[in-house]
C-alpha cells in the first residue's frame, strides 16, 4: 500500500460500540489501509479487563502495544488495526486508542504536541487542524463514553468517505486538510527526521537507538506503525525515563 496517498483526515463521533465494527470494515473494503484508520473510546466492553494489568505509567509515554494482544480482548475489529494501546489523556481519562492517533496522543501526554503540560484531546485535535469548538465537542463526547473514528484518505475521495461515515451514523463529521503525524516520513535518515513529539522525549543517544531499530523493522516490513512499536520497545528495554519524561538513562544490562 506504499502508493496510497493520505492527504486529509475525516473524523466522526459514534454513539455505540457496535457501529465501530461496521465502519472499520467498510473503510477497509473501500481501500483505506489499516495503518490509516484510528479509533478512540473509553467505554469498550473489555476495558475493565485490560485496566487490571496495565498501569498508567506504562502507557502515558510507553509506546503502543501489539494489536494482536489487545485486539483479542476488544474484538476482531480492533485486531484489524495497527498499534492498539491504552493511554491516559488529561481531561478525559483512560482511553483505548488504535491506529496512528495513538502516536499523536503519546506526545500530548506531556504537552509535546500542543506545547503545554496537561494538554487534552481537544488541544491535539486543534493542532491537527480541527476548529477549537469542534475539538471540544469531540473531547466531551469521548469522555461521555462515545467513540471517535478517523480515516486518512486521498483528497479527491474525501467527499466519498465523509458520506460513508455519515451514512454509518457518524455525527459531528469533520474533514481536516492535515494527516496524523508519523515518527518519520518513511525511513529515518537522521535525528532531524524524527517527529518533534518523539524527539523531545529521547536523549541524543536514545534517538540514535530509536532510529536504528525503526529503520531495521521498516526495511523489513515497510510498515511505519510496526517500526515505531519495535523502536519504542527497544527504548524501554535499554533506557529509563528521567524526571522530565525523557528516555535518557541507559540501563545496565546484565
Amino acid at each position: 500500500m506504499s502508493d496510497y496517498k493520505a492527504e486529509r483526515t475525516i473524523s466522526a463521533v459514534f454513539k455505540q460500540e457496535n457501529q465501530i465494527d461496521s465502519v472499520i470494515r467498510r473503510l477497509l473494503d473501500r481501500g483505506v489501509p489499516r495503518d490509516y484508520i484510528s479509533v478512540m473510546g473509553n467505554n469498550f466492553q473489555s476495558q475493565t479487563r485490560i485496566a487490571g494489568f496495565i498501569s498508567k505509567k506504562d502507557v502515558i509515554l510507553g509506546g503502543l502495544r501489539n494489536g494482536a494482544i489487545f485486539g483479542s480482548l476488544f474484538g476482531s475489529f480492533l485486531a484489524l488495526l495497527s498499534g492498539v494501546g491504552v493511554l491516559f489523556i488529561p481531561f478525559v481519562g483512560q482511553v483505548v486508542a488504535a491506529g496512528p492517533i495513538g502516536a499523536a496522543l503519546l506526545g500530548a501526554a506531556s504537552g509535546a504536541v500542543a506545547g503545554s503540560v496537561g494538554a487534552g484531546l481537544a488541544s491535539v485535535l486543534a493542532t491537527l487542524g480541527m476548529p477549537k469548538e469542534k475539538a471540544a465537542i469531540y473531547e466531551t463526547r469521548l469522555k461521555a463514553g462515545e467513540f471517535i473514528i478517523m480515516a486518512e484518505v486521498p483528497a479527491d475521495k474525501s467527499g466519498e468517505f465523509q458520506l460513508l461515515l455519515e451514512s454509518a451514523g457518524g455525527e459531528e463529521v469533520h474533514t481536516s486538510e492535515m494527516t496524523l503525524p508519523r515518527p518519520c516520513p518513511g525511513r529515518c535518515n537522521s535525528e532531524a527526521d524524527l517527529a518533534p513529539e518523539i524527539r523531545s522525549h529521547l536523549s541524543k543517544e536514545a534517538q540514535k537507538t530509536f532510529i536504528e531499530r525503526y529503520n531495521s523493522v521498516f526495511d523489513e516490513t515497510g510498515n511505519e506503525n510496526k517500526a515505531e512499536e519495535a523502536a519504542w520497545e527497544t527504548i524501554h528495554q535499554q533506557y529509563d525515563e528521567d524526571e522530565n519524561g525523557v528516555w535518557s538513562k541507559a540501563k545496565i544490562l546484565a
